[in-house]
């Protein structure tokens, strides 16, 4: 996991701000292989890349029905369609998986379908990031029931869910450590990054704001 150090207070502004949003609207990924995935966010267009132990990919399944397993419609407005496909995982082994982003993203979201199954408990172990659960519950094909979230680590026995991770990435990290067939996930954003200033332009703006400063003061004087 990599998430990036905020050096503009504009952008601190908008990491403190980001957790507060209600009820986002969210663009999902679309897989085209086991490796690769985009998404658009307003004007942005976003590449995904995952690289780990992925056993296939899906278009078109599975349903993400119904849609309240994956929207809470407070933090998440909607969850990802069946159009939006999957990567399946069947873990059971200690190699890292690993999201990345073609540009910095803020506070992504994961669906996680068909997680463990009845008496059998899957998980995802995220490293350096603490996941938040957004909302869970059963699936079409299945049934089941919501994700649980325990520190670092979602796990799901038939479980169903969104998580989000608080703050602005260009990865994500996780292992599975339990096999089970199978489990999935797709990974969607409410937005982009505010670009960081150029330290040139950081100081054109401190040395205008001096500048101001001294005219008032002469023109009190």
């Amino acid at each position: 996991m990599r998430c990036l150090s905020i050096v503009a207070p504009a952008v601190a502004a908008l990491a403190l701000t980001s957790g507060m949003a209600h009820a986002a609207p969210i663009a999902w990924n679309t897989w085209t292989s086991t490796s690769a995935g985009s998404l658009t966010s307003g004007s942005d267009t976003i590449d995904i890349g995952f690289a780990g132990n992925p056993t296939n990919f899906f278009t078109n399944s599975p349903s993400y029905n119904p849609p309240s397993t994956w929207a809470d419609g407070v933090t998440v407005d909607n969850g990802p369609v069946a159009a939006n496909g999957i990567i399946q995982l069947i873990g059971g082994t200690d190699a890292v998986q690993t999201l990345t982003f073609s540009q910095p993203v803020v506070d992504p979201v994961m669906a996680i379908w068909s997680l463990g199954q009845p008496r059998t408990t899957a998980s995802f172990v995220f490293q350096e990031v603490v996941p938040v659960f957004v909302s869970g519950g059963p699936n079409a094909e299945f049934g089941g029931n919501p994700i649980s979230v325990v520190g670092n680590t979602v796990s799901g026995v038939e479980g169903n869910g969104t998580i989000q991770f608080i703050g602005t990435f260009t990865s994500i990290s996780w292992t599975n450590p339990q096999a089970e067939n199978w489990y999935g996930f797709n990974v969607g954003v409410a937005g982009v990054a505010a670009p960081i200033p150029e330290p040139e332009t950081v100081g054109l703006l401190l040395a205008g704001l001096a500048g101001l400063g001294l005219a008032v003061r002469r023109r009190k004087a």
